[in-house]
């Protein structure tokens, strides 16, 4: 579904084997390359087949909506907030020196996602579109109001949920794209990176804010601290 190839005099060594499903666009080359070189293997495939799905969702989409014609870059847009969906929840992304500069890791990549776009120089981007790449990751994690948003942000959301076993998906789809990118543990690696990287910041409670995914997952993490699975709330 999804093997990879190698790229010719790669300058970095973590993109060298890209995957045949990032698009050759040089918006999606350059967020991959952002991804891989930052992502553990486990936030890296989830991302990849969150993208694999949210594609699946767009051509479905697409072709129930046959009277719209999309934008050439709109597949690449679909592409970076998948694939950028959770690099808020990396260290180097997560802006914790400061109580000010304290937000929630689904904010952190919006924001992470959103520089990598204004970096491409790409004049078909147009602000109505980073906007929606932003409202994608930063909503996420948010349940009932994504899916009502419509367009990439519910997609987006949809595809996350599949990836994590609530999405309507064929067994058998499923299980070809976990061979291409297997699971390595996804649900206890992002829970712990969102949990750390809250307790080591200077006020937890902003980093994880109450009412929020981050927020269930670091109390969770608080009341059962003996723990060493799948946080509870992941």
């Amino acid at each position: 579904m999804c093997p990879t190839f190698t790229l010719d005099n790669a300058s970095n060594p973590s993109t060298s084997d890209i995957p045949q499903c990032v698009p050759s666009d040089p918006i999606s080359r350059s967020a991959y390359a952002v991804a891989a070189s930052h992502l553990p293997p486990a936030i890296l495939n989830h991302s990849l087949r969150v993208w694999i799905y949210a594609r699946t969702l767009f051509t479905s989409q697409s072709q129930s909506q046959s009277e719209t014609i999309e934008p050439p870059h709109r597949l690449a847009l679909l592409f970076t907030a998948c694939i950028m969906h959770d690099i808020g929840a990396i260290p180097a992304f997560a802006h914790i020196g400061s109580v000010d500069e304290l937000q929630r890791f689904e904010i952190e990549g919006a924001d992470a996602a959103v520089a990598q776009l204004k970096s491409s120089g790409d004049p078909s981007i147009s602000p109505v579109d980073i906007d929606e790449v932003w409202r994608a990751i930063a909503l996420h994690t948010t349940p009932q109001i994504a899916e009502r948003m419509g367009g990439m942000v519910r997609i987006v959301r949809l595809a996350v949920l599949t990836d994590f076993g609530r999405g309507d998906v064929e067994e058998s789809v499923r299980k070809e794209v976990e061979s291409q990118f297997g699971r390595l543990e996804i649900e206890k690696v992002l829970g712990d990176a969102i949990v750390k990287q809250a307790l080591d910041s200077p006020m937890p409670e902003k980093k994880a804010p109450a009412a929020s995914w981050p927020n269930n997952l670091l109390e969770a993490r608080r009341a059962h601290s003996e723990r060493d699975g799948v946080n509870k709330r992941s």
